[in-house]
């Protein structure tokens, strides 16, 4: 039989596995939504080289130029060879520019591949706007595929206001390329282990 002061111990203790089910659960939830929102801020704020998209280009161009430099990368397991058509450029600020990157599928399949990309030095991230670009669409080629995507890009004139940017000669645009799994296709099932008809 239990004794009376024994009820409020097992409240006690109902209580806090009840916390602490509702502390798992919380770390949980924080552990998922941490991912969206950090790329949410860096895309937000150009944080750890993130370029910004934009809709429009600005409505001025100043006479100051940077060099442009263009990074392809390919991570392992995915057959593809991925290179800019030019190293660098110069570009003044505030001015649209577009440049071409080539991909090839190099295996006897057909693959599946999708861009990440980022900016270095990381500060010039909240200036370097995309209007346009194929980073974060899967890009599925045949084998032997060759294919030319095009990313749209300037330099926002507000660079000038930053005095740590003074010094800025350069930026490079870096691109890495992941294989992207796809789900594998159903298998036609064989005339010896198909159930036998009914009769």
């Amino acid at each position: 039989m239990s004794t009376p002061h024994n009820a409020p111990n097992a409240r006690n203790n109902v209580l806090i596995a009840a916390a602490c089910a509702v502390f798992v659960a919380a770390m949980v939830g924080a552990a998922y939504a941490a991912v969206p929102l950090y790329n949410w801020f860096c895309r937000t704020t150009g944080f750890a080289g993130t370029p910004q998209i934009a809709a429009t280009a600005p409505n001025h161009v100043v006479e100051r130029q940077l060099k442009i430099r263009f990074d392809a990368n390919v991570a392992g397991g995915l057959p593809w060879k991925f290179e800019p058509e030019q190293n660098s450029i110069k570009a003044r600020i505030g001015e649209v520019v577009s440049v071409e990157y080539r991909v090839i599928n190099q295996s006897a399949r057909d693959t599946v591949g999708i861009a990440s990309y980022n900016v270095s030095p990381p500060t010039a991230g909240a200036y370097f706007s995309k209007i346009n670009c194929f980073c974060f669409t899967e890009q599925r080629l045949r084998s032997g595929e060759q294919r030319e995507m095009t990313v749209v890009f300037f330099v926002d004139p507000a660079i000038l206001k930053d005095s740590e940017q003074d010094d800025l000669d350069a930026i490079t645009l870096s691109y890495t390329m992941y294989p992207v799994r796809q789900p594998e296709a159903p298998q036609p099932q064989s005339a010896a282990s198909a159930p036998p008809p009914r009769s």
